[in-house]
């Protein structure tokens, strides 16, 4: 069998944590391969030490038969590796012709280089079909073709082998079908393709074969046609997974978040929303669905209180806030709402603070956690710990750097602080980014949970599958407009899917009248 890449006995640590375990990994050439594991099972790292970003303690690394200690990735992707990251690697105000020859000009006249390098880029779309405008910035284009700008700069540096990092996470159903339509053109071509995915459905329904890492070490080798998802969750986690999602039938209250007519503009003049209108009432989990990137982060920033009112209101508790009475973070906590973030970094931890400091942010100043300015470190830590042994967070460490975390657990960690807070609204951006199939479930129980208890949850998310399992109703945002509201037992990903691209219009008068929309 002529193998691609055959990984032997690679091991890695880092001080105590054994990231890679002695793993042993062979991909056929030509073949779609997946990896699945655990947040922290040690995929990222098995990958990083193919890609040259980290090296390993010890074992081998073969590429198409030749043996290489890659030092950095640029011997990686001269031995014929690309790796197209989650979060994608472009120039924003480049063109797409620039952004894929960006350190590979050829020739020293920057026109040379960029007329040789459009000829080869044709003849690359062509091959692969991936057609995409070369003289298009890439900020004017959607979040598909940025993905194909990526997998086509990896060719043009001679990629024959593709490692991609949660490659539909921000894309809509239908750009998903066409990036599975270019895997099969690659494919055909005899590139190799490693696919590193939390969606198992994806899966089984492009791979050609899977492995399944835990806890460092790689457990199964397995033909795809072979195995089922169950299956896989299950050598995943070491137990059997639940994947329905249990919703009981739950009579909704009274209504507990209501937004009228909410315009907000970026500081360049760019309307980001435009005639926003809903309720969400107790008992009720409304879905925010939509590609990243379309308002739904200025909403969450707006209600939470981050970001000023500019135009209508936000009604809370019979309290309404506006362009004239503003609210901020600290106010809508007071009157009942948790936020967790859609960027846990950026906007739901501080990375050097230590876990029991991440656990009271933004509460720290009650008083049961302070006395006046002065923090209470002793009750704090007794909180961290109460929230880590609620929520599974691993390791149960209160003085561990929160950067020292997995991604799936430093969000446990933010999940486990805002809803172990009792509150009445609870907004949430993300919930399961990045996490793995074991704690996506646990985290749909407790949001399912709260929507129990008589609570209103505002649910952003960009997997459709986790809006219409959770959701009692959906909103679909599209460059910062509604463009339709249903009952989730009516809606389906394909449409969705075309609410998403605003292909189609879903319109349902009632909805639009009991949400305020067309009153004065």
């Amino acid at each position: 069998m002529n193998f691609a890449i055959e990984l032997q006995d690679i091991d890695k640590r880092f001080g105590a944590v054994h990231a890679n375990d002695h793993v042993n990994l062979q991909v056929e050439t030509g073949s779609i391969h997946g990896i699945v594991g655990e947040n922290g099972a040690g995929k990222s790292t098995l990958m990083s030490i193919l890609y040259g970003f980290y090296q390993a303690d010890s074992g081998s690394i073969k590429i198409f038969g030749n043996e290489y200690q890659f030092t950095d990735s640029h011997e990686a992707i001269a031995a014929g590796i690309g790796m197209v990251h989650q979060h994608f690697m472009l120039v924003d105000n480049f063109t797409v012709l620039e952004n894929v020859i960006l350190g590979a000009e050829g020739g020293q006249l920057l026109a040379e280089g960029l007329q040789a390098a459009r000829q080869s880029l044709k003849e690359l779309e062509e091959k692969y079909g991936l057609e995409v405008n070369l003289d298009a910035t890439v900020d004017s284009l959607s979040v598909g073709l940025q993905q194909r700008v990526e997998i086509l700069k990896a060719l043009y540096k001679g990629a024959k082998i593709l490692i991609l990092d949660e490659p539909t996470g921000v894309l809509t159903p239908q750009e998903t079908d066409e990036l599975f339509k270019i895997f099969a053109a690659l494919k055909a071509q005899g590139v190799t393709i490693i696919l590193i995915t939390h969606k198992l459905r994806e899966i089984m329904a492009v791979t050609d074969t899977v492995s399944v890492m835990r806890r460092g070490a790689m457990v199964a080798h397995l033909e795809t046609l072979m195995t089922s998802e169950s299956q896989l969750a299950e050598h995943m986690v070491g137990r059997k997974v639940l994947f329905n999602v249990n919703k009981e039938q739950v009579e909704a209250g009274d209504v507990l978040l209501s937004v009228k007519h909410l315009n907000w503009t970026d500081s360049q003049g760019v309307p980001r929303l435009k005639r926003i209108n809903f309720d969400i009432r107790a008992g009720e989990v409304l879905g925010v669905a939509g590609v990243s990137g379309n308002g739904q982060s200025e909403l969450l920033e707006v209600l939470s209180g981050i970001t000023p009112i500019q135009e209508g209101s936000i009604q809370i508790k019979g309290q309404t806030f506006s362009a004239k009475k503003q609210a901020n973070p600290a106010k809508m906590r007071t009157m009942g709402m948790a936020h967790v973030p859609e960027d846990r970094h950026k906007q739901g931890m501080v990375m050097q603070f230590r876990a029991a400091e991440t656990a009271i942010l933004g509460y720290h100043t009650d008083s049961e956690l302070s006395n006046g300015p002065w923090l209470k470190p002793a009750l704090g830590k007794e909180r961290c710990a109460e929230l880590m042994q609620a929520f599974d967070v691993r390791p149960d460490d209160v003085e561990l750097k929160s950067a020292n975390f997995s991604g799936g657990n430093q969000q446990k960690l933010i999940l486990a602080r805002e809803m172990e807070h009792d509150p009445e609204v609870l907004l949430i951006g993300q919930p399961t980014r990045g996490v793995d199939v074991g704690a996506i479930e646990f985290i749909h129980q407790k949001i399912l949970a709260m929507r129990a208890a008589g609570k209103a949850v505002l649910l952003v998310s960009v997997e459709l599958e986790e809006i219409l399992s959770l959701s009692d109703r959906i909103m679909v945002l599209c460059d910062g407009e509604i463009t339709g509201q249903m009952e989730a037992a009516k809606a389906d990903e394909r449409t969705l899917g075309m609410l998403m691209a605003n292909a189609q219009q879903a319109y349902d008068p009632l909805q639009s009248i009991a949400s305020g929309e067309g009153q004065s």
